[in-house]
């Protein structure tokens, strides 16, 4: 991607709002007796191991369920076990909304671009059939951005 390329880089529509939450399925029952959103997917297991948090590998383990809301996927994230941004979220904030979510098709290009202006991720991992990386954009709307690159 080129300087300019760089420069004129912009972000494509949200396409998830992320939670963080201490217990996936209560949350998953009250968002669908309470607000009427739903059903959520069913509940996935997720093992994180290998993903890079500031840089370093960890071994952690999520929840996750997901629901949409007209044009917005909405994910439910639970930290089962290890060190890692959900942890980190539910520690100094409590549960909430944590990211906003990306859809990028070019997830090199999205990663030079935010380098150029500073930004590295805190948090990613190459799943094979997706990529991830979240960036601390806190300092600006006190939430995360991430980029999420399906290859299906």
């Amino acid at each position: 991607m080129s300087e300019q390329q760089q420069a004129q880089f912009k972000l494509p529509p949200v396409h998830q709002l992320g939670f963080v939450v201490r217990d996936i399925e209560k949350t998953c029952k009250h968002y669908e007796a309470v607000f009427g959103t739903g059903p959520f997917s069913p509940v996935i297991d997720v093992d994180m191991d290998g993903a890079l948090l500031r840089g370093t590998p960890v071994k952690t383990k999520i929840k996750v369920a997901f629901v949409r809301s007209g044009g917005v996927q909405i994910e439910l994230i639970q930290p089962v076990e290890g060190h890692n941004v959900y942890t980190e979220f539910l520690e100094t904030k409590g549960e909430g909304i944590h990211h906003l979510g990306y859809r990028i098709d070019d997830i090199e290009a999205a990663k030079a671009a935010f380098r150029s202006k500073g930004l590295e991720p805190v948090f990613c991992r190459d799943m094979g059939v997706m990529e991830f990386a979240y960036y601390d954009t806190a300092e600006a709307g006190g939430l995360m951005l991430e980029f999420l690159h399906n290859r299906q």
